[in-house]
């Protein structure tokens, strides 16, 4: 008797079970159908939301393209400014900052570019805006360099106008092989009988001046620069020798006195003077060698 009402409740507690799964099951579909329904409501939008979407996915598309071309500065400092951004930008390429300063690129990272700057560093704010200009730094050059005061960048700053040439060549180029160079066969005349005689230069020579402050470096260069008046005031372009002084890290009072002098001796014909003077930025007094070098080839 016993066992048999032990069976009895558990096939009763079984079977209620199971109706309470079958239940749960069938009342599932509702919960779930419910749930649909409310997520279905709520991913309708209204129509100015709709716009209000399509506007921030048109306006973040634009940004990514404006970072291609544009930038942002993060830091200046030293006259070096760290840009986020232009992620087009090329090697040597000249950018111009919303300050109206412009600088060369230098350091090409990953998210961000280092630009040495072109002027003050002063001028240059965080969170400024920077943009390409699409040409590598380069310089005017040609005959009509002649007798004329530049800076590093090949501006004119002796206040005789714009200089009437379409020729530029790149700041920064590699130099001439051996095969291209002519062998040095012809002397220069220096108008020092020490330096001529012990010493001698050719064409096509490099020459150093060595010597502690006020030992008369600049005076045997301007010696030099003098003595060719003889050979440039003929006819044969064969005889000629055209100089081109730059001076970098001097006094403006310095090169002005030096201007004077030539004009004085008739030299500035033959002469060209590219000025990276004391006050100028650093990257300026850099970047006046290989601007006084491209003129010279």
């Amino acid at each position: 008797m016993f066992r048999t009402a032990l069976r009895t409740s558990a096939r009763a507690a079984g079977a209620l079970s199971s109706t309470s799964r079958i239940s749960a099951q069938r009342a599932t579909p509702a919960i779930t159908t419910s749930i649909n329904r409310t997520y279905a409501a709520d991913a309708k939008a209204a129509p100015t939301e709709v716009s209000s979407i399509l506007e921030q996915r048109i306006r973040g598309v634009q940004e990514e393209a404006g970072l291609a071309e544009t930038g942002r500065v993060l830091s200046v400092g030293d006259g070096i400014a760290r840009v986020h951004g232009m992620n087009n930008v090329q090697a040597e390429e000249l950018v111009e900052f919303a300050s109206g300063v412009k600088g060369m690129c230098m350091n090409l990272e990953a998210g961000q570019v280092g630009v040495v700057l072109f002027g003050s560093d002063r001028l240059v704010k965080e969170g400024e805006t920077v943009k390409r200009t699409g040409e590598i730094v380069d310089v005017p050059v040609g005959a009509a360099m002649l007798g004329r005061v530049v800076d590093a960048l090949g501006n004119p700053i002796d206040g005789k106008g714009p200089i009437k040439t379409t020729e530029k060549r790149r700041a920064q180029m590699k130099a001439p092989g051996i095969l291209p160079r002519r062998s040095v066969n012809q002397p220069v005349q220096t108008g020092l009988k020490s330096v001529d005689a012990m010493v001698p230069i050719g064409r096509g020579q490099r020459e150093l001046i060595i010597g502690d402050r006020q030992t008369g470096k600049t005076a045997v260069a301007l010696d030099a620069m003098l003595n060719q008046g003889r050979w440039n005031k003929g006819n044969d372009e064969s005889q000629k020798l055209y100089i081109i002084y730059v001076a970098v890290g001097q006094k403006r009072s310095t090169v002005a006195q030096l201007v004077k002098t030539l004009e004085e001796n008739d030299a500035m014909k033959y002469t060209v003077i590219v000025a990276a003077t004391a006050s100028e930025a650093a990257p300026l007094q850099y970047i006046a060698p290989f601007t006084g070098c491209s003129m010279g080839e």
